[in-house]
């Protein structure tokens, strides 16, 4: 079979996916992607490159037309590598891809026959939760241009012969007419590598994190996301940092991430929230570490070490890092906000907490230091949870049904 797989970034969603087919015999795969990435690799997987086309032109418009004109570039862009690809004889017998970017958004011109398979992971509307979360007011402008990122997303939508995403939440914000095109399938935790420590909680002394002297800790509170930002807590979590401290002083914190906004507005001041929140909030520096981006071996490793693991969101999409804490058994403690509320019930597999209250996060995270024994059985439920329902074992093969089922059923009435 030959299989096309898109997405701006190698391998993100499609790792799994891409490395069982890569090892499957008889398998073409292809996988177009604009960030080659060349220290990473999968077996049996060609990666090619796409470059977006040209430059954004000016426009009276803009920012309204932006994202759109973006979309167009990667469309074209896409559409190049793919007919340089079929010049060399690949013509795939399923594809799927990442939709919103706009690369998958005229590959039915080019492949007519092949059945695409798009991967939706939001759909924006000015009315959302995500939207209304902060309460602040957005102008004409801004709420037309967040009507306007769907426009390659809806493309997809209805070029697609299946769509699929990740959680039931991320489901229910797309257009009701076009949730019964799309799947709710996770991508999948590797909960073999993503465990528990043999024998509990990994001691903290086993833990070699460069640049971070955890000299007497005797309890660690963790904190990991992408980016260090709004959309996941870290204002309201570093907040709630000096109570923590000061009530338990034997405890250390780890924020895991990079210095960058993902998903959230940038500071106008061009300063990052790092930057704000350490400046405005005093704590104890030789306490308080920021690890950077982590290896996943010492990412795992802060994981299985941790004594209470916090994951704030605003109603958006799920990160994987949640599922992969509680799959090492992780004491969570996660925002009162419906993606989490979907996998986390509180006091049976975690403790729930109020986003918006640095006060009540800080009393949340207390309450679980001080009650680690009493609360394993939340321990062993957050990864039950997972195994249950987020196990790759049991996600990748609802996946691969799905392509090789779209591939046998052959073109769509989409040409």
């Amino acid at each position: 079979m030959n299989i096309l797989i898109t997405h701006n970034n190698f391998p993100a969603q499609f790792r799994h996916v891409a490395e069982y087919l890569g090892r499957t015999p008889g398998n073409k795969v292809v996988f177009a992607t604009k960030n080659l990435r060349k220290e990473w690799f999968i077996d049996g997987v060609n990666k090619v490159l796409f470059k977006p086309d040209g430059e954004l032109p000016e426009s009276p418009h803009y920012p309204l037309v932006n994202n759109f004109e973006e979309a167009i570039r990667h469309g074209v862009g896409m559409v190049r590598t793919c007919n340089a690809l079929k010049k060399k004889g690949f013509i795939p017998d399923v594809i799927i891809g990442h939709s919103g970017w706009g690369q998958t958004m005229f590959l039915r011109d080019v492949y007519p026959d092949t059945p695409f398979i798009g991967y939706f992971e939001w759909y924006y509307n000015a009315n959302s939760p995500e939207t209304t979360f902060d309460k602040r007011r957005r102008s004409d402008g801004q709420l037309a241009q967040l009507r306007l990122r769907n426009t390659a997303i809806l493309h997809d939508l209805v070029a697609c012969r299946h769509g699929i995403t990740p959680t039931a939440w991320q489901r229910s914000q797309f257009p009701s007419e076009f949730q019964p095109k799309i799947a709710q399938i996770h991508d999948g935790i590797n909960t073999q590598y993503f465990a528990p420590a043999e024998g509990g909680r990994l001691p903290i002394e086993k833990l070699d994190l460069p640049n971070a002297d955890l000299t007497g800790a005797k309890e660690l509170v963790t904190y990991c996301s992408r980016g260090l930002e709004p959309y996941r807590g870290f204002p309201q979590f570093y907040e709630a940092l000096p109570a923590i401290l000061e009530e338990r002083p034997d405890c250390h914190v780890l924020i895991v991430g990079e210095d960058r906004v993902c998903y959230s507005a940038k500071l106008p001041d061009g300063r990052t929230y790092k930057q704000e929140m350490t400046e405005k909030i005093k704590v104890d520096e030789k306490r308080v570490h920021f690890t950077g981006p982590l290896p996943y071996g010492l990412y795992k490793q802060v994981l299985q070490a941790s004594s209470a693991h916090i994951y704030l969101t605003w109603p958006f999409v799920l990160s994987w890092s949640f599922l992969e804490a509680m799959s090492c058994g992780c004491l969570m403690v996660g925002s009162n906000t419906e993606p989490v509320r979907e996998v986390l019930r509180h006091r049976e597999n975690g403790l729930l907490t109020d986003f918006h209250s640095s006060e009540k996060i800080a009393k949340t995270v207390i309450f679980a230091l001080n009650r680690q024994d009493s609360l394993t059985d939340l321990r062993k439920n957050a990864r039950q949870t997972i195994l249950d329902k987020y196990c790759l074992s049991k996600c990748l093969p609802v996946h691969l049904n799905l392509l090789a089922q779209a591939a046998k059923d052959g073109p769509g009435r989409f040409k």
